[in-house]
């Protein structure tokens, strides 16, 4: 079974940042790809960024290209997801997601204007 834990969200103004980290436990990490994915409120979830099995490709929403940036560290099972420059649009709960399969419980980040 794959535990998945994100930690790091919180509320932060507008232009600021945050680092988002999910670390997983119970299986092959460097086996799968993995993804960050968010829910607002009163919307379905959706996809923000993702990257490969061994880090060389990363993919984003159109939304965040350019302010988002994906890591993963497969020696230490994380991956974090670097905010820079958010929106109050970018108010949600953030979701790690680990081979499209297993999801963490979520993290919460609040933007205020």
């Amino acid at each position: 079974q794959v535990q998945l834990v994100e930690s790091g969200g919180g509320l932060v103004q507008a232009g600021g940042s945050l680092r988002l980290s999910c670390a997983a436990s119970g299986r092959t990490f460097s086996s799968y790809g993995l993804g960050w994915f968010r829910q607002a409120p009163g919307k379905e979830r959706e996809f923000v960024g993702g990257i490969s099995r061994n880090g060389d490709n990363m993919y984003y929403e159109d939304s965040v290209k350019g302010r988002f940036t994906i890591s993963r560290d497969n020696a230490k099972s994380t991956v974090d997801l670097q905010m820079n420059s958010l929106k109050p649009e970018d108010t949600a709960i953030y979701y790690c997601n680990l081979g499209y399969t297993y999801w963490g419980r979520g993290t919460q980040v609040t933007v205020s204007s």
